[in-house]
This record gives structure tokens, sequence and C-alpha cells, in this order.
């Protein structure tokens, strides 16, 4: 069983830089998929970007450019790089891993607790 956890997060201004780390537990994590999802206050989960188990990559059309994921299979860990931020970045940012690197909540079945990104103007 895969657990993930999240970290990272914080107050940055716009047009600044974070990194976002989800650090998984378990053997087999590395022929997982990895999905970052967001949800701001009032508003539904939706996808930021996913990282297949041999890294192949999607993203949301909102951060294509801006946002940046990776992972290092000897950690165990998949970064979300998340440069140019806007304040319509602002929310909590959810790490998952799953079997398929798909764009729909339910594909996944590990979460994270989210870790706040807060972008100030």
């Amino acid at each position: 069983q895969v657990q993930v956890v999240e970290s990272g997060g914080g107050l940055v201004q716009a047009g600044g830089s974070l990194r976002l780390s989800c650090a998984a537990s378990g053997r087999t994590f590395s022929s997982y998929a990895v999905g970052w999802f967001r949800q701001a206050p009032g508003k539904e989960r939706e996808f930021v970007a996913a990282i297949s188990w041999s890294s192949g990559r999607t993203y949301a059309d909102s951060v294509k450019g801006r946002f940046t994921i990776s992972r290092d299979y000897a950690k165990n860990t998949v970064y979300l790089q998340m440069n140019s931020l806007k304040r319509e970045d602002t929310a909590v940012y959810y790490c998952a891993a799953g079997r398929v690197d798909a764009s729909t909540p339910a594909a996944y079945d590990a979460w994270g607790q989210g870790t706040q990104v807060t972008v100030s103007s």
C-alpha cells in the first residue's frame, strides 16, 4: 500500500516560485503514476499535472509552461516546480498515487493531506 505526503507549500508573491514535494512510502511506488490536484475555497478539486510510471507528463492548460512535474525514483519523490505564480494558483495542493496518470481524481488510490499554497499580489 502506497502512502504519500506533500510538503513545500507556503506564501509567495505573484511572479514567484515554489516547489512542492510528494514523498511516498512503499517499494512499488516507482510503478505508480502520480497526480497533482488543487482545490480552492468553494471550488471543485481540479487537475494540475500528472506523471506516469515511465515519466510521461501531462498538464492542465492553466499551468502549461509555468509548472513542471518530475520524479526522483531513488528518493521515491515527485516534485511540482511552480514558476510565475498567479493569485489564481492559490489553493490546497494534493498529490495522489494511482495506476494510471489520469486527470480525474477517481483514478487515484492514495491521497496526501494537502499543502496550502497562497499567492499574494
